[in-house]
């Protein structure tokens, strides 16, 4: 019995292989997410007030990020598996795509900003508190979002760069911009939030000026060094000397994309939403639950980026047609992602109990944040599964499925339960947030037998 686990599961030459290609990714997203936990101390330093209103605005940034994501992820499909093919020119296809949706949905995303952007933070925005101030909170949210926007557009011409160089397993280059972007944003921010050698304290202000100034310098190093690498990547070569995709590439990246692209939004929509649930119990909740949300950021980079190298694995050999080996790699990469957030889980359990220290704000916001860093911690293992489960399915392009899985599950069972819970009965919001995190035990027994049923082993990128 053991032997047969040992044989599906666990194959320690492979994992080597598994955290070569993640480490660099986790070490890329732990560096940014770093970097908002700075910006999180920092800004927290200054008062409740501010750190809530950058908190209410990040999540409506989250959305956006989000968006872009999904806006890359569908033709990320087919550019995975026309790299494992070989097929350069239909890689530099799915790029040509990736530029225009996250052009598109940064245009759209600057729009709303510009004319909703009272609207969209005064809905996070309750007096049902004990502490805090909320018209302050909606002054300082508003300053920050103004010059947030002119971090849009970099952010979004770089992720279509970083999805496709990491595509081809090149996952240091993103790593290393992203170093430069913590560097430039952590000098700024103290620079500028407090004010250093002579600079004004431009407060929440100028931790926006210095998240800005980050972004470009991402994009900058990753665009100048994809273009002067082109041995390394060969899809760049020729990419605008036209704006075209050929019809049968543009029909399968809709076909496959367009499902994936709103369930991305979808749920990240949806994550905001069951946010603003939470925010309906007072400014207290909005500033604990920034404070948790910002430390689970910071360990949830594990089973993500785990999840994503599933998508570069899998995506890979079911490209070459090697769909034995994508089951073999998938059940194993999959256990490797749930025992190593189990891990993960305990040193968040331990580090929950100090991190909100840091902040200068109420103790009872301190207090509450610890017990939603706690819950968060318990159910990160299960979160591991069914991430791990999104990605296989994905990589195998049945994109209509994951958008049942994600954003229809999101919104037809976790958010109803969020505002019933949250809205109409006395409990504590502590339970109100454990009820709905471990809704995702309902998801993984979905994940499970989805993965079970090998709906997801096929090749999207044969001949036409």
């Amino acid at each position: 019995m053991l032997t047969k686990i040992k044989n599906k599961y666990i194959d320690t030459a492979f994992f080597r292989y598994v955290l070569v290609l993640a480490v660099p990714m986790i070490i890329q997203n732990a560096i940014t997410s770093f970097v908002s936990f700075l910006d999180n101390i920092m800004v927290g330093q200054v008062g409740t007030e501010q750190m809530s209103g950058v908190a209410i605005v990040n999540q409506l940034i989250f959305v956006f990020n989000i968006c872009i994501w999904g806006g890359v992820s569908g033709a990320g499909i087919f550019g995975t598996q026309f790299y494992g093919k070989g097929d350069y020119e239909g890689q530099k296809y799915a790029f040509r795509f990736k530029m225009y949706a996250c052009i598109i949905i940064a245009g759209i995303a600057l729009l709303l900003f510009g004319f909703f952007d009272t609207d969209l933070i005064s809905l996070y925005l309750s007096d049902g508190g004990s502490v805090g101030n909320t018209a302050l909170a909606l002054q300082y949210g508003e300053q920050y979002l103004r010059i947030m926007m002119a971090g849009l557009v970099p952010f979004a011409v770089s992720q279509a760069y970083v999805n496709t160089i990491r595509e081809t397993g090149h996952t240091f280059v993103p790593m290393l911009a992203s170093l430069a972007a913590v560097v430039t944003n952590l000098v700024l921010d103290y620079v500028l939030i407090f004010g250093i050698g002579g600079v004004p304290a431009y407060g929440v202000q100028g931790a926006a000026i210095a998240t800005v100034a980050a972004r470009f310098v991402e994009c900058a190093i990753v665009v100048i060094w994809a273009h002067t690498h082109l041995e390394q990547n060969p899809y760049l070569k020729g990419v605008y000397h036209g704006f075209s995709v050929p019809g049968h590439i543009l029909s399968g990246i809709i076909k496959k994309g367009t499902p994936l692209m709103f369930n991305e939004m979808l749920w990240a929509v949806g994550m905001a939403v069951i946010a603003q649930c939470y925010a309906v119990r007072g400014l207290e909740v909005v500033a604990a639950q920034n404070i948790s949300s910002t430390i689970s950021n910071l360990f949830n980079i594990v089973y993500l980026q785990l999840g994503g190298c599933i998508s570069i694995v899998v995506g890979q050999l079911l490209g070459a047609g090697r769909l034995e080996e994508a089951r073999d790699k998938d059940n194993k990469m999959i256990f490797f992602c749930v025992l190593c957030c189990m891990g993960v889980s305990l040193i968040m359990i331990f580090a929950g109990r100090y991190f909100p220290m840091i902040y200068k704000t109420e103790d009872s916001i301190k207090e509450l944040a610890g017990r939603f860093i706690m819950i968060s911690a318990l159910v990160m293992p299960l979160c591991a599964f069914s991430h791990a489960s999104y990605f296989t399915l994905r990589s195998g392009g049945k994109t209509g499925i994951t958008f049942l899985f994600d954003s229809v599950y999101t919104w037809v069972i976790v958010i109803p339960l969020a505002t019933i819970l949250a809205k109409h009965t006395a409990l504590t919001i502590e339970m109100v947030f454990f009820f709905v995190s471990f809704t995702e035990i309902i998801k993984v027994t979905i994940g499970y037998f989805m993965i079970r049923s090998d709906i997801w082993l096929q090749n999207i990128v044969k001949e036409p």
